[in-house]
């Protein structure tokens, strides 16, 4: 069954000085989609974030210019102007519980100590909405995970990113047009 009207948000930091780290690759499969898609982002001050638009299906992506551990704020404003559920909301952000080259799609959850997802959920009231997460692997002995995060992916990480963001932009085509479920079954055994 096709939902229209989905919401599909990115987490990540703005400015240049986060641009391909491994917190900001939510960003980046938004820029994958929108480009598949043939659409350009705009500023939207309404939401606090950089926007697009499909318009059939109607499909909104989002990209919150406000700091990853506020990114609630902006979530919140689109839902509310767009009149839209949290079960309509599609959040793409990085994991470190999982290792690069892997995805998970699921329909609802806590955070997973995700700073991005906590706020979602303490402005949303709730953990009942889809997220795709991307695996980023766990730091390095030694090596803060603040540092981890904000650092860029590895060399080796590096050959494998791009199967990882065509394999997100392609469960989150598989999730709109037909369900999550069949989504789910698809890409959470896949590897890269």
């Amino acid at each position: 069954m096709i939902i229209e009207n989905w919401l599909i948000v990115g987490l990540g930091n703005p400015g240049t000085q986060y641009d391909s780290t491994r917190h900001n690759i939510g960003f980046v499969v938004l820029d994958q989609l929108a480009q598949h898609w043939r659409l350009t982002f705009k500023e939207e001050r309404r939401y606090q974030g950089w926007w697009a638009v499909r318009t059939s299906p109607k499909v909104y992506l989002l990209k919150p210019q406000t700091y990853m551990n506020r990114s609630g704020q902006s979530v919140r404003a689109a839902l509310d102007w767009l009149k839209l559920p949290p079960t309509q909301l599609l959040v793409i952000y990085d994991d470190m519980a999982l290792p690069v080259g892997r995805l998970r799609l699921r329909k609802e959850g806590s955070a997973g100590g995700h700073n991005g997802i906590k706020s979602l959920i303490e402005h949303l009231g709730t953990q009942q909405f889809p997220r795709l997460r991307l695996g980023i692997d766990q730091p390095p002995t030694g090596q803060e995970t603040v540092d981890y995060v904000l650092g860029r992916f590895s060399p080796l990480q590096k050959k494998v990113l791009p199967l990882v963001v065509d394999a997100a932009t392609a469960a989150v085509e598989l999730a709109l047009n037909r369900d999550l479920d069949q989504a789910m079954n698809t890409y959470n055994a896949w590897q890269a």
